[in-house]
């Protein structure tokens, strides 16, 4: 048995989960740190931006293996979603606003 034999193979299309959550995700969380890091405190959306762009660079930085798809998704998904909930916030509590 040779090193080659027991070498497992990269997944070819590894890429496609951190790049479907890093082409919305990332100008969103660029735009949420931009606005909110500003400010001089840390509150619970920066927290969630922080949390977000650690994951979605876990998602680029697992390694390339079939068995770690999963990982690959759930990290790149959560990432999207967490940089998408500031946002819907905003837009939940302008909607309230509007509303009352």
């Amino acid at each position: 048995m040779t090193i080659d034999d027991v070498q497992l193979r990269p997944h070819a299309t590894w890429w496609k989960a951190p790049l479907a959550a890093s082409i919305p995700g990332l100008p969103l969380l660029v735009w949420q740190f931009l606005t909110f890091w500003g400010d001089g405190y840390t509150s619970g959306n920066e927290a969630t931006s922080l949390t977000s762009l650690v994951l979605l660079a876990v998602s680029w930085l697992l390694p390339h293996r079939r068995s770690l798809r999963e990982w690959r998704m759930i990290a790149a998904g959560t990432a999207l979603a967490m940089a998408l909930l500031p946002v819907v916030q905003a837009i939940l509590l302008v909607a309230a606003m509007a509303s009352a």
